[in-house]
């Protein structure tokens, strides 16, 4: 591979996953065929999506959904690893990630189904334990000993960009950026030697404007938001970000959540899980986990208030480089 930027041919590869769409850039010497990595690449997506979707009534989380309490079932690889991060995660941020509320995500609406409400009073009125109190897992044998609907909607988009950026490397590439959503993963340098920059996205559902500027290198960055997805109760606005004790959306949360980790899937699930501990909470929560975490919320005035931790944010690895006020793009 020529070893000079000038030289390298830039490659921007896409596909659809997940209900939305896959991302991969890199930069490979002229004459490289993108056609086998774009078919790995999909390939990889597909098969977090076969396994995890909770849309997919066949996926593999869906027949774990339908077994029995207390019957053994066997898993496929991934789902067995994204399910063991999901309750080590669940465990560690005291149950504010939580994968057993899709009986809530679908009674919500967020689901493949219209609002339920005779749903929503069941999921708020059924008592609940901590998923990683009543799921078992050894290995790719999984045991469910409580009446649970597990969603991986936290973490499967995160685990998904790790699988790219796995496939990369598998195909002899060893920088790039790819990313699922708003979910994203840096390989190594960009070609003149700098880090990749992301854009931290303002919360305003009416438009995709940058809130801050983020240089990543060999590292992983997802954000939980309340603008995205949402319904409207007697007026009141909720996200699609479930309060694990209620059994529905939570009353009130950071505008958005972005995490910065070794991995998508942490990320992912580390951003919902800080999303629904709050700023204060939150944040010595990160703060305790080494995490490096940005916090976004709203102000009567119709600002943005930010609120950053983390060590990462302040050394070469990823760091914040510039940031607007939302009120300026909103």
């Amino acid at each position: 591979m020529s070893k000079t930027s000038t030289d390298l041919i830039r490659h921007a590869l896409n596909g659809p996953t997940m209900g939305t769409c896959w991302s991969a850039l890199f930069f490979t010497a002229p004459g490289f065929d993108p056609g086998p990595v774009q078919a790995a690449l999909q390939k990889a997506v597909d098969d977090v999506d076969a396994h995890m979707s909770t849309w997919k009534p066949d996926s593999a989380l869906m027949c774990l959904n339908r077994a029995p309490v207390g019957t053994t079932v066997v898993v496929p690889d991934d789902l067995a690893k994204v399910l063991a991060l999901s309750l080590a995660i669940g465990r560690t941020s005291g149950g504010a990630f939580d994968i057993s509320m899709g009986d809530a995500v679908r009674a919500w609406g967020f689901g493949p189904e219209a609002v339920d409400v005779e749903g929503i009073r069941t999921a708020m009125a059924v008592p609940r334990r901590p998923t990683h109190e009543v799921l078992e897992i050894n290995g790719k044998l999984v045991r469910k000993r409580d009446a649970i609907t597990l969603d991986l909607n936290g973490i499967a988009k995160g685990y998904g960009v790790d699988r790219l950026a796995e496939t990369l490397r598998i195909c002899g590439i060893e920088a790039g950026l790819v990313g699922v959503d708003g979910e994203m993963r840096a390989l190594g340098l960009r070609p003149d030697g700098e880090a990749w920059t992301i854009a931290v996205e303002a919360p305003d559902p009416n438009c995709r404007a940058p809130h801050s500027l983020l240089s990543l290198q060999d590292a992983a960055v997802a954000t939980s938001g309340d603008y995205r997805h949402w319904v409207i109760v007697q007026g009141r606005h909720l996200s699609h970000t479930m309060d694990p004790k209620r059994g529905a959306p939570l009353m009130s949360s950071p505008a958005s959540v972005t995490v910065v980790a070794p991995t998508c899937a942490e990320a992912d699930a580390w951003a919902t899980a800080l999303m629904v501990a709050g700023p204060e909470i939150g944040t010595a929560l990160a703060a305790r986990q080494g995490l490096s975490a940005l916090f976004l919320m709203r102000e009567d005035s119709d600002g943005i208030r930010t609120n950053g931790c983390g060590s990462i944010f302040g050394d070469n690895t990823a760091k914040i480089v510039g940031t607007m006020q939302a009120k300026a793009v909103i």
